[in-house]
């Protein structure tokens, strides 16, 4: 009966689509203008690849977070996308990386979204300026 039960469950994940565990964003800074006063401009945000999109997802919402000054507000923008893909640079303005005299580490998070539910989340680090 317990082989039946786990045949019937793997047989049921087999069939799922994306997990939220396979949801990951990656991207590149692009052609942003060079910034290390610590006071940055509005700029277009970088070309996002997304995979393992949860189905049902219509939006998602991605923030910038400096994690060595966490504070710092650098704001992010909101996609719809429906499927895996290339997010081209330029879907929204965020203020640009812009660490005061050095490298900071920065992360792109990323909310899929359907509706107002949250299907699963996804982030992607690089330095800047690298």
């Amino acid at each position: 009966m317990q082989k039946l039960a786990l045949s019937f469950a793997l047989l049921a994940l087999g069939s799922t689509p994306a997990l939220a565990a396979d949801f990951t964003i990656s991207f590149t800074w692009g052609d942003i203008p060079r910034c290390t006063s610590g006071h940055p401009g509005r700029v277009p945000s970088p070309r996002f690849v997304v995979s393992g999109l949860p189905e049902g997802t219509d939006t998602i919402v991605f923030r910038l977070k400096d994690l060595d000054a966490p504070n710092y507000n650098h704001g992010g923008g909101k996609v719809r996308i429906d499927r895996d893909g290339v997010i081209p640079a330029g879907a929204f303005t965020y203020k640009s990386p812009c660490p005061p005299g050095g490298v900071h580490r920065y992360e792109w998070r990323a909310t899929a979204k359907h509706g107002t539910k949250t299907l699963a989340r996804a982030r992607a680090r690089r330095n800047y300026p690298e």
